[in-house]
């Protein structure tokens, strides 16, 4: 089973121009948001972002930007801490896909 996220909301960017194409992005993301094509990260799977930010904080250049602590990975996180039963607060955040 996928998550999917509301479409087009996440906080996302990546400057393409900074990329060093080392590829450190796409081993911590855990939703393969992205890919390397042409020795550079691009974004491929934006709406599966969850917003947690290993991507941004692990960027050698600072080519990725993303507001962590926002958006779904902080419900769940919370939910499975036992803090929440909801995924973000919003009404429709999460939507599972099979």
């Amino acid at each position: 089973m996928n998550m999917q996220y509301l479409k087009n909301v996440v906080t996302l960017r990546l400057d393409g121009d900074l990329c060093a194409g080392c590829g450190r992005c796409l081993e911590v993301c855990p939703h393969a948001v992205f890919q390397l094509d042409n020795r550079k990260a691009v974004i491929v799977s934006r709406d599966a972002c969850m917003e947690c930010g290993a991507c941004a904080r692990n960027c050698p250049v600072g080519a990725i930007f993303v507001q962590n602590g926002v958006g779904c990975a902080v419900g769940i996180l919370n939910t499975m801490l036992g803090r929440s039963n909801g995924c973000c607060g919003g009404e429709q955040c999460c939507v599972s896909i099979a």
